[in-house]
């Protein structure tokens, strides 16, 4: 097989809950060597968050923590013990790339600010991931995902109009960072590769998130208008929601954007008519009369199950996609054929579905080999064949209470 795209690449990986082990495992799954650095005195968020496997909690039980670490190197250090700095340095020396997603400031309480880091290894490059960034009045507020969204202006937007807002589904922003983060580290290989110096690399998750609202801030920016809340609906399209099918929880969303596709629309549901209604005839007309068009669309897709909703109006070139749920994307064929999905075996939980990136690269593509680590499972491989530990001095530090 081809040499993998970051073969070579070697990662301290200080991240926890989302963001930053996401970020990581993109670059593990095509190769970097990771080794991934947490403790058993404070577990990270998601080692107590669920699913658990058969529903018993337990450190290394969660499938959560466990699909954002595969491909990495469990390494179990108390980084408030004295003895932790000589691991720390080891560590340091040996990696390419210091990643971490602490607040503001922790990293340096430890010593390893980026200052800190160069005085070990010059060209050392740093990823530091926070809610808002590492400067600013704001860059020490701790806070996760699920309460940036609203800081980034999604749970505004997410809900019904004239209704309290609801909020997207879960921490959204923490799928939206990783792949800037990906790319950032990436770049920054290159420009050392080009220069021999590193960097510091500071991502704002806040800022990440906010581009993708970039429509709704122009519109502010240009008209002075603030989005609201409009449930499913689209200015510029009609009909345009997620219409009720057969079966138990089934739906699909259908998308019309132009008279032409209205009409053709009209010929799948047998109404032929509708197209020349005066009330419907015309996008405008469509929009003021949008509650009645809804119930129509519903009426017709409420007989139907939702594929063959779907199939109908894709073959007649109207968008339209099922509201699919977990099962329908485990089993769906689409992922499948592109191996999307790998089954890896966990020492605890045992075998369970991990995801693959979401691009392939032709010459050298990702590979998922190792599932996510239980705390500490890797501490002997890690300090004696990367840092070079011998036998005796790794004893010392296990008996010392240094790996934990």
């Amino acid at each position: 097989m081809s040499r993998k795209a970051l073969e070579g690449i070697k990662i301290a990986d200080f991240t926890w809950v989302a963001v930053g082990p996401l970020t990581i495992k993109y670059l593990a799954d095509h190769g970097a060597e990771v080794v991934h650095v947490e403790s058993s005195v404070r577990p990270e968020m998601l080692r107590v968050s669920p699913p658990f496997k058969d529903k018993i909690a337990g450190i290394n039980r969660s499938a959560y923590n466990a699909c954002l670490n595969n491909n990495k190197y469990g390494l179990g250090l108390n980084l408030n013990h004295p003895g932790a700095r000589e691991v720390l340095e080891r560590l340091v020396k040996w990696a390419d790339v210091v990643a971490e997603s602490f607040s503001p400031g922790m990293m340096a309480r430890w010593g390893l600010a980026y200052e800190d880091l160069v005085k070990i290894k010059p060209d050392i490059i740093m990823y530091s991931t926070s809610q808002q960034g590492q400067t600013g009045p704001y860059a020490k507020i701790a806070a996760y995902g699920a309460q940036l969204v609203s800081l980034a202006g999604f749970t505004h937007l997410a809900g019904w109009p004239g209704r309290d807002p609801t909020g997207p589904q879960g921490p959204y922003t923490d799928t939206i960072a990783p792949s800037f983060g990906a790319v950032a580290i990436i770049a920054a290989l290159m420009q050392r590769r080009r220069t021999g110096k590193g960097t510091h690399i500071d991502l704002s998750q806040l800022e990440a998130g906010v581009n993708f609202l970039a429509p709704a801030m122009l519109d502010y920016n240009v008209n002075g208008r603030v989005a609201q809340r409009d449930g499913n609906r689209y200015p510029y399209a009609a009909p345009h929601g997620i219409y009720p099918c057969k079966g138990d929880d089934r739906w699909c969303s259908i998308a019309v954007f132009t008279d032409e596709e209205w009409g053709r629309l009209c010929g799948v549901m047998g109404k032929p008519e509708l197209a020349k209604d005066d009330r419907f005839s015309m996008l405008p007309q469509r929009k003021r009369n949008e509650d009645e068009l809804d119930t129509i669309i519903s009426d017709w897709t409420s007989g139907l199950s939702a594929e063959d909703v779907m199939a109908l109006c894709q073959k007649a070139g109207i968008a339209a996609g099922v509201a699919k749920d977990s099962r329908d994307i485990q089993e769906d064929p689409q992922l499948a054929h592109r191996h999307f999905l790998w089954e890896l075996e966990h020492r605890e939980i045992g075998k369970h579905y991990y995801e693959a990136p979401p691009f392939k690269l032709s010459r050298t593509p990702c590979e998922l080999n190792m599932a996510g680590p239980c705390i500490g499972e890797h501490n002997e491989h890690v300090c004696t064949r990367i840092l070079g530990f011998t036998d005796e001095e790794f004893v010392r530090l296990v008996s010392e209470g240094v790996l934990e």
